[in-house]
């Protein structure tokens, strides 16, 4: 199912070479595939064709929460992968936080029939461990890795001059939507290891926040005193941000049928969805 953070997760997804040193391989040309494994409505995090000698498919899953099965999950993902674009794939499994850890993560999925001692199918993955990982590495990578460096290996007294220099490199580097997709995706998944009050405290200081979490703030004062029109505006803020990055500007007509509707329900079920559809018209059939 998808989690809250997965539209802005997907936002950093796009540029492979600053993902390409973090799961340990050398910088080289890449572009994105389709990631929709629907055949059998499955559909991988991102997928990229790295035009390395000779050229491989980078499979890059990032996890927040652990489930027994997820290693063969990911076996079916690189199958299917391997199958439709006929070149050997490297998984990687992004770890966002020690709650998403278990078993299956440190031990290859090995398949032998009954009575065989001999695994018929073994596959192996690789596994990145953001807590492990300094924090260091992530603040001098690439930008759109950035917002990952909170989770990393820093203590909350480093934080504050995590979010600095953060800051500035956000605001040398970029502009615009892509400065607060940035901001809206630490804000998201500083979730996972931070309480409100340690988040609101680091990031306040930062001017492009305040716009990127104005959805948040409206959303949370809304559920807290049970205003449906704060949680409501507060929503469409949110799906008009990601869905500009993936969608384009939406037309008046699109507009205008966002804006008259009254419940939080439709636009939390169309947040979820922006990542899957390749249209405005497409995602208002969620509603």
């Amino acid at each position: 199912m998808p989690q809250p953070y997965d539209s802005a997760t997907k936002f950093l997804l796009d540029n492979p070479a600053d993902w390409l040193p973090l799961v340990h391989r050398p910088v080289a040309e890449a572009t994105p595939l389709n990631s929709d494994l629907s055949t059998i409505t499955a559909s991988a995090d991102k997928l990229f064709r790295v035009h390395s000698e000779p050229p491989y498919v980078l499979h890059l899953e990032l996890q927040s929460t652990y489930q027994t099965r997820m290693a063969e999950r990911f076996m079916m993902y690189n199958v299917l992968i391997h199958y439709r674009e006929q070149l050997p794939v490297l998984s990687v499994v992004v770890l966002l936080r020690p709650e998403a850890d278990g078993t299956c993560m440190r031990e290859p999925v090995r398949l032998h029939l009954p009575d065989e001692s001999e695994s018929y199918l073994r596959f192996r993955f690789e596994v990145v461990r953001l807590w492990e990982i300094p924090v260091e590495q992530i603040l001098s990578g690439g930008i759109h890795t950035l917002p990952l460096a909170p989770l990393c290996r820093v203590s909350r007294s480093e934080l504050p001059s995590v979010i600095e220099r953060m800051r500035v490199r956000i605001g040398s580097e970029v502009s615009g939507n892509a400065e607060h997709l940035l901001w809206t995706a630490t804000y998201l998944l500083m979730g996972m290891r931070y309480n409100p009050e340690e988040i609101e405290e680091s990031l306040k200081g930062v001017r492009a926040m305040r716009e990127s979490i104005t959805y948040q703030a409206i959303l949370n004062e809304g559920r807290t005193e049970g205003r449906a029109e704060g949680r409501t505006e507060g929503e469409l803020r949110a799906l008009l941000l990601f869905g500009k990055k993936r969608l384009g500007e939406p037309s008046a007509l699109v507009l205008s049928e966002l804006e008259g509707i009254t419940t939080s329900e439709p636009l939390e079920r169309m947040i979820l969805r922006i990542s899957e559809v390749e249209s405005w018209s497409e995602l208002l059939q969620e509603k």
